[in-house]
């Protein structure tokens, strides 16, 4: 899908303003009740966006309230088809303000604002456009059982949702869970990080233009550790959809307990990248490349650790590497622009920790690996070369732009690497070899594999992982079943 976009013109830009971006609750913008509000930064400069109110845990009392109200009433006794237009019509609103929203999603997130217009704004769109058509076909079946009965299932909406929603995609991956929820006939309390709450914030602004009740969705900003945990403990929540740390998603599934909230956990990744001696070599380091430095390496299913067979290993290396040093780091708003700032100082400082820990370790720097500017969270492309399997490197899921190269001897061995680690969210393998291939697509611990070619995702097919990587599957079907219960109905037929 493409957005229709005037290139010859700089996006619109987000105008720092001393009035604060408000909570949405029950159809309105409203201040916290502490009054609380916190700073959003441009990591590019550094420089304040825009201030954004600070919830607490009696804001999400009152969203989930708002919420439950709304589910209970006039969403869930609308008609399904009228909730799909509802949708539809958000789809229109989200195209007439593409420039807008995407300029809103390059400054709080740091993305380039080409990418941000190529990939994440139509991703949105078209996930929100595949659900708003599933709105009205949401069905059970009737199963034969005996013959003075009949007995069939329905599939209802699980009540109130919690979408926590991460820094990395919060357009993309916001719209994952909300798009879904609502056109099960679910109503929602959306937490956006709190490093990138705008584009949140616009998106509910335009449902409300777009039709949709009050209290159908809710957005309450803020920190995880204040406004996520009393989402999660919420007694009046029925679900939480996660995606961010395992560290996190753990809590998640404590705090669940209370009440035995379902929940869908998509979490970390250390995905690799198989490249064996037989394969296009040109036409793999290119894709491994753009696996691991697009969105400046902070993906859940980055190829992380490129494998590369030992005869073709140092010619990996040496593409990689000259790969790297072409990527053009700088403003978002430059159209030229290919990588941007990190997320956060933190995050910075996380990756160039990691960086030392690679040298210490004995792994080979090729490229990389500083900080680029004295001003915004910039990190340079970084490539190691002679990681063993166990290093930390290899190891630990670093969100950044740090590749990892390791030979490889056989497919075994291969196999053995790539499947050693405690996630199982995504893997690619190059080979002409189709037997070669499917043989480690069939044995690969992924819930997505690719075949010559990494990193796409469509909203069509299921996407999740298993262990560290979470549980539970978005997108597709899948994403269906996360928000409705089945019921089973007996009725008699022998009165």
């Amino acid at each position: 899908m493409s957005i229709a976009y005037d290139y010859s013109r700089e996006p619109i830009p987000a105008v720092p303003s001393a009035k604060p971006r408000l909570l949405l609750i029950d159809g309105q913008h409203v201040p916290s009740l502490s009054g609380r509000t916190f700073k959003t930064l441009n990591p590019a400069t550094e420089q304040v966006i825009a201030t954004v109110a600070e919830g607490n845990e009696v804001d999400v009392d009152r969203a989930v309230a708002a919420a439950r109200r709304a589910f209970e009433g006039p969403w869930r006794s609308m008609r399904a088809s009228e909730r799909g237009q509802i949708l539809l019509r958000l789809v229109d609103l989200m195209k007439q303000h593409a420039d807008e929203i995407a300029a809103l999603e390059s400054l709080d997130a740091g993305k380039p604002i080409a990418g941000v217009l190529r990939q994440d704004l139509p991703a949105a769109i078209d996930t929100l456009t595949y659900y708003a058509g599933w709105a009205d076909k949401i069905s059970g079946e009737v199963v034969s059982t005996r013959d003075d009965a009949l007995t069939y299932t329905v599939r209802e909406p699980v009540g109130v949702v919690a979408a926590i929603v991460p820094w990395n995609f919060p357009l993309m991956i916001g719209m994952w869970k909300l798009a879904p929820a609502l056109a099960c006939g679910c109503t929602i309390v959306m937490k956006p990080a709190e490093l990138t709450s705008l584009s949140a914030l616009r998106i509910g602004e335009l449902a409300l233009q777009a039709g949709l009740p009050p209290g159908v969705l809710n957005i309450v900003t803020g920190p995880g550790r204040v406004v996520g945990d009393a989402l999660v403990n919420h007694p009046d929540v029925d679900k939480v959809t996660f995606t961010g740390s395992p560290g996190v998603g753990r809590g998640i599934l404590r705090g669940a307990a209370g009440n035995f909230k379902r929940v869908s956990l998509e979490l970390g990744g250390k995905s690799a990248n198989v490249i064996f001696d037989d394969a296009d070599i040109e036409a793999a380091s290119k894709a491994a490349a753009s696996g691991i430095f697009f969105n400046a390496g902070q993906v859940c299913s980055a190829g992380s650790r490129v494998l590369a067979h030992e005869k073709v290993y140092d010619e990996v290396v040496e593409r990689l590497t000259q790969r790297a040093r072409a990527i053009r780091i700088g403003d978002p708003a430059d159209r030229a622009t290919t990588m941007g700032p990190v997320i956060s100082e933190k995050q910075m400082k996380s990756i160039l920790d990691y960086v030392d820990i690679g040298r210490n370790e004995g792994a080979f720097l090729t490229t990389g690996g500083e900080r680029v500017g004295d001003r915004g969270y910039f990190v340079s492309p970084a490539v190691f070369a002679n990681v063993k399997h166990e290093m930390r490197i290899s190891q630990e899921e670093i969100f950044g732009p740090v590749v990892s190269v390791i030979k490889f001897s056989d497919e075994a061995d291969a196999l053995r690497i790539a499947n050693g680690t405690a996630y199982s969210l995504a893997a690619g393998v190059w080979s002409r070899d189709i037997g070669r291939v499917q043989r480690f697509a069939r044995k690969a611990n992924a819930g997505t594999v690719w075949i010559n070619t990494y990193g796409y995702t469509d909203v069509r097919l299921p996407w999740g992982g298993v262990r560290d990587s979470g549980l539970g599957r978005e997108h597709g079907t899948a994403a269906l079943e996360n928000f409705t219960e089945p019921k089973a109905v007996w009725m008699n037929l022998s009165v």
